[in-house]
């Protein structure tokens, strides 16, 4: 069983593991799971275990020597390739740091590779034409969810304890449910995006990461968190260190439950039964759960947040078509980013504004909502993970799979939209093994609550007992 980041880097503190043991055990792993996987698309193997050298017993940064991956979108690393998943980009290389990636590197962490994601972080699972699938380590035909499948896929098969994800719809918490791993994504501007960015897509993006603990998640948070020079709003700062309430007794919540979809899209027996079950879970620990959802507008949320993330994904595409001096021909983006950018370029100005506005009302309805409650319990996402394919565009239907996409995380955007922090939790497993997530939505700038939330529902029921089936050495999946 892999220790976790803090273990590792108590370990290394203490001398009883060099850092460039660590590395090194994390780089064999990696040689040995990855081509299974396709999980890890960048290796920065050589690179990591020279930065390991220099890291000696006595090291006080809090995550000193530990291996870590860093998604392969938004997080800068210079010298290193950024690829966003798609052919269009070439070998772009980052000339700086971003700034949530120099955090990470302050705190000791040693960057071994970038994982792999869909084009542009698009759809809800990991299957780029540029680098091919990644796999889900507990059954390699599904999807690790997306759109940071390959941190997930790589954290769940025990690579590395924890590694950087982002989330625009869900793309931290879907695949943390997918893969069997805790995902939190915080609270808008909890962590900041530049230096090339204020914020992404009205307000949409978060950055963080999914880890084998709470208490990773927590500490990592604890060395991210707080604006920087230039961010253009922030969010208050936590009273306690995230670490420290992760330890801490949650005291009596209140908490809503609800397994109908904010959009009224089909929810799957297996996640509706996994949400009552983390319901029931609740109880037993004395919180007060009552069946309960938010009074949104289904087709007038739904709606706007397609309309906010096509054209975001519009302006992403026509960012890079400025920082790459060129236009995209057709072998440069996939059919689906290619007909979402389409459909982001055909929005007016007026409709995006209107957009964003429904939006915003659905934040003050959330908000009255979690006056009454402390937290909102729902699945994670719709389905158990799906097949690889399944969000495959048709011959003569390039947003089929995006249409599928939307049905697939009904839940999950709320938080995006509304800017709150939320967290998939793996505390339920499918008869056929398979991991599925449920999720807890939080008050605005209130991880804490969330965090020590989570440390009890984690100690009543550690998932780190489950471990995927490793596939034989020589088993390499085309």
């Amino acid at each position: 069983m892999i220790a976790n980041a803090l273990e590792q880097a108590r370990l290394v503190k203490r001398g009883e593991v060099s850092a460039v043991e660590l590395i090194t055990a994390a780089v064999t792993q990696a040689e040995s799971l990855n081509p299974s996987l396709n999980a890890i698309i960048t290796p920065l193997f050589d690179q990591a275990l020279e930065q390991a050298q220099t890291i000696k017993p006595g090291d006080t940064r809090p995550f000193a020597g530990v291996p870590f991956l860093l998604k392969d979108v938004l997080a800068d690393y210079a010298g290193t390739r950024l690829t966003e998943g798609s052919r269009f980009l070439g070998e772009f290389v980052s000339r700086q740091d971003s700034e949530l990636v120099a955090r990470f590197r302050r705190a000791g962490l040693v960057v071994i590779g970038k994982t792999n994601m869909p084009e542009f972080g698009i759809l809800g699972t990991t299957e780029p034409l540029r680098f091919g699938p990644t796999r889900n380590p507990w059954g390699r035909n599904r999807s690790p969810g997306g759109s940071s499948g390959g941190s997930a896929a790589a954290v769940a098969a025990g690579i590395v304890p924890m590694a950087h994800a982002s989330d625009g719809g869900g793309s931290i918490r879907i695949p943390a449910s997918c893969c069997g791993v805790f995902g939190l994504k915080p609270t808008r501007a909890r962590n900041p995006l530049g230096p090339n960015h204020g914020d992404l897509v009205s307000g949409l993006v978060a950055e963080h990461a999914v880890t084998r603990s709470v208490r990773d998640s927590a500490a990592l948070l604890d060395v991210t968190a707080g604006a920087a020079l230039g961010d253009p709003y922030q969010v208050p700062s936590p009273q306690s260190p995230y670490l420290e309430e992760a330890e801490r007794e949650p005291g009596c919540m209140r908490i809503a439950v609800s397994v109908t979809s904010p959009t009224r899209t089909t929810v799957h027996a297996t996640c509706a039964t996994a949400t009552w079950d983390a319901a029931r879970l609740c109880e037993e620990l004395g919180h007060i759960v009552e069946q309960a959802e938010p009074r949104l507008d289904a087709d007038r949320f739904a709606q706007a947040f397609d309309t906010v993330w096509s054209v975001g994904i519009a302006a992403t595409v026509e960012e890079w078509c400025l920082r790459l001096g060129r236009r995209p021909v057709a072998d440069d983006l996939e059919p689906t980013t290619w007909a979402v950018w389409d459909k982001g370029r055909a929005v007016s100005a007026p409709q995006y504004l209107l957009a964003v506005t429904a939006l915003q009302l659905a934040t003050r309805r959330m908000a009255a909502f979690l006056s009454e409650f402390d937290a909102w319990l729902t699945p994670t996402v719709s389905l158990p993970p799906p097949p690889l394919g399944y969000f495959n565009p048709g011959p003569d239907h390039p947003l089929r799979g995006y249409e599928r996409d939307a049905a697939f995380c009904p839940f999950t955007p709320v938080a995006n939209a509304t800017g709150l922090p939320a967290m998939s939790m793996p505390l339920y497993w499918s008869g056929d093994g398979l991991p599925i997530g449920v999720h807890f939505t939080g008050r605005y700038g209130d991880e804490a609550k969330l965090f020590r939330l989570a440390g009890q529902l984690e100690e009543a029921r550690p998932w780190r007992q489950h471990e995927p089936p490793r596939p034989p050495p020589s088993h390499v999946l085309s």
